[in-house]
């Protein structure tokens, strides 16, 4: 197993890094998106990389845009990232990285929730209602609902929380057509994925989206889709209500880290044990071969 924390390549400027992405000017229409080992829990960076995270989560991804490429346009390109790099660089980018459309990013984070879980859960239990969503009394931590509900967030600056605002609100930000069509493409995407993956002996709970416009207005799936960083994979075998169910993707870092009572979910990260990073990286090759039928690729 390998880690890569940053890229660093010098053939291409570097547009920025996000928690876990590296971007890269390709010329003027397009990117190279790096995928690092970097992890983000409670949208603070944690210091431990995990090993071949980023390839996971690329592969997973490359996965799901393909699948759900009938759905909506997504922002790949088809052309091989070693090709856009100098030959010293090519084993930085080898299965961590993609060449993508620049779009115009949205921002707005589309998320789509099946059960009941994480900050939905909390807002429930103070409120009945996940992002004034009402929903029935008396549901127990993990519930499925009847039917997936939109409940979009607002892209925070770098550093700062994601916050989680009305659909009125996302139709003031960015327009009631298309806050509508985000919506009705989004719980598509979730309800063909969580179809899918429920034929694998997997639930996927809840899942966030992000998309871009192309120079023709045209909406794209951009970023990631469907990995274990956007998403929660839990195995039906073990599913659960009443507790939060064992998963494949960093909630197991979220739970250890909601153990720290002295940890105000703010950087600095405190330090992740061995036992946990190696675990998280278990989960997420786990859930790649569960949902795809595919081992990493060399």
């Amino acid at each position: 197993m390998t880690t890569q924390i940053n890229s660093t390549l010098h053939s291409l400027p570097l547009l920025g890094r996000g928690k876990v992405r590296d971007n890269y000017a390709v010329g003027e229409d397009k990117l190279l998106i790096v995928t690092s080992d970097r992890l983000s829990a409670f949208d603070v960076i944690m210091n431990e990389p995990i090993p071949d995270k980023g390839r996971v989560l690329n592969q997973m991804a490359n996965f799901w845009f393909d699948k759900l490429a009938h759905v909506v346009p997504n922002h790949l390109t088809g052309i091989a990232p070693e090709t856009v790099v100098a030959a010293d660089e090519v084993e930085q980018v080898r299965g961590r990285a993609v060449v993508a459309k620049r779009l115009k990013p949205i921002m707005v984070e589309a998320v789509v929730r099946g059960y009941i879980i994480g900050s939905g859960w909390k807002d429930y239990q103070e409120t009945g209602a996940i992002c004034g969503i009402q929903l029935p009394a008396g549901l127990p931590q993990a519930a499925k609902l009847d039917a997936p509900i939109f409940t979009p967030a607002a892209k925070a600056e770098k550093g700062e929380h994601d916050e989680n605002i009305s659909f009125a609100e996302m139709e003031k930000r960015i327009g009631v057509e298309l806050a509508a069509k985000m919506r009705d493409i989004s719980i598509q995407l979730y309800t063909e994925a969580a179809n899918y993956a429920a034929t694998r002996g997997i639930i996927i709970a809840d899942t966030k989206f992000e998309f871009g416009l192309d120079d023709n207005g045209v909406l794209h799936l951009m970023d990631e889709v469907l990995t274990a960083d956007s998403s929660r994979f839990w195995p039906a075998d073990s599913y659960a209500t009443g507790i939060s169910p064992p998963s494949f993707d960093k909630q197991f870092v979220r739970d250890y880290l909601e153990t720290i009572t002295s940890w105000n979910k703010t950087a600095p990260a405190p330090t992740l044990p061995d036992e946990v990073v190696q675990k998280t990286a278990a989960k997420y090759r786990e859930a790649l071969e569960r949902l795809t039928g595919e081992s990493l690729k060399a």
